[in-house]
């Protein structure tokens, strides 16, 4: 058996846990689910199946999971991190028991590839397989940026590798469930376009990082340096043709259309339109960024950092006033 520890951030995960938790049983000497005071059975669930239960209050992903690493007692070398809808397939476990013990020491991150499953389909097109994330690291040698939304987990020093099995995320509630979730995201995501345009990324919170997977490091090149230049209400549409035209989505069947459709399309154009409304809002009520989103949206922002000189990233955002 691997020496792993799984944490888990919940929050009224009973429908997915005790199948998370189970993939991951033949590897993982230790599970801790970081649960925010879950009203459903999920710590009765993680407690049967042999979890520790860290109870904390959600303020947002990043912030859950650093306070997981800096509080919670974590006694073996090596940390995964698992989200409640996600599992491990079998051969992954199989590679995860077989390779890590085997990994020299200048080798502290391991790269997964994540497959999305959706009503059932495996969307195999327009950008969505492989997403390769590094979800295990070595105790102390990693931590997540602080953003509220698309954190990553970066390594800290050393190297991170890729293992060739895949690991699921399949979500199993109703499209009224995942549209709410994605309304509360885009939320988020807006925020996190205009403090990209503020200036405000987290200061030293989010420096001394090691560059994570190539292909993350490109989609957010792309996200900031490109995606954030195009005009609010047209980049949704040239991002959901590219993703269901160029990049063969149309392959996924029905599954697909709606997958990329909902995902690629309908949540882009609502984290424009919410951008929208943020900036309106600053401008009627004469409050800065960081005052906005942390008063009107709950948000909890770093402090800001010197201008950049050149503002090239943040054009597409800026104009919108």
């Amino acid at each position: 058996m691997a020496d792993v520890t799984v944490i888990i951030l919940t929050y009224n995960e009973q429908k997915h846990l005790e199948r998370c938790i189970r993939s991951v049983q033949s590897f993982a000497k230790d599970v801790i689910c970081v649960d925010s005071f879950s009203t459903d059975a999920t710590a009765e669930i993680a407690q049967r199946l042999g979890a520790r239960v860290a109870p904390h209050k959600f303020t947002n992903h990043a912030e859950q999971f650093n306070w997981a690493l800096a509080e919670v007692p974590i006694s073996t070398e090596w940390i995964m991190r698992l989200d409640s809808d996600e599992y491990i397939l079998p051969e992954l476990a199989e590679e995860i028991n077989a390779r890590l013990p085997t990994l020299p020491p200048q080798i502290t991150g391991v790269n997964l590839r994540r497959r999305v499953l959706f009503m059932g389909r495996w969307i195999r097109h327009g950008g969505y397989y492989p997403i390769i994330l590094l979800r295990i690291f070595r105790v102390g040698q990693a931590r997540s940026e602080q953003r509220s939304m698309d954190e990553h987990i970066r390594i800290t020093h050393g190297e991170a590798i890729t293992f060739r099995h895949d690991f699921v995320d399949e979500n199993l509630n109703d499209l009224t469930w995942w549209t709410d979730k994605h309304n509360r995201y885009a939320t988020r995501e807006a925020a996190d376009l205009l403090t990209l345009a503020h200036h405000i990324d987290g200061g030293d919170q989010n420096s001394g990082f090691r560059p994570t997977t190539r292909q993350a490091e490109m989609k957010r090149w792309l996200k900031e340096k490109v995606y954030a230049r195009l005009p609010i209400g047209v980049r949704p549409l040239l991002y959901w043709l590219y993703r269901y035209v160029f990049q063969l989505g149309f392959l996924d069947g029905k599954a697909g259309f709606l997958w990329h459709t909902l995902q690629g399309f309908w949540y882009r154009l609502l984290v424009d339109a919410k951008l929208v409304e943020m900036q309106r809002n600053m401008q009627q009520t004469g409050r800065d960024a960081a005052t906005l989103l942390r008063e009107q949206y709950g948000l909890t922002l770093p402090p800001p950092k010197p201008a950049a000189t050149d503002n090239a990233a943040i054009d597409g955002v800026e104009k919108i006033a």
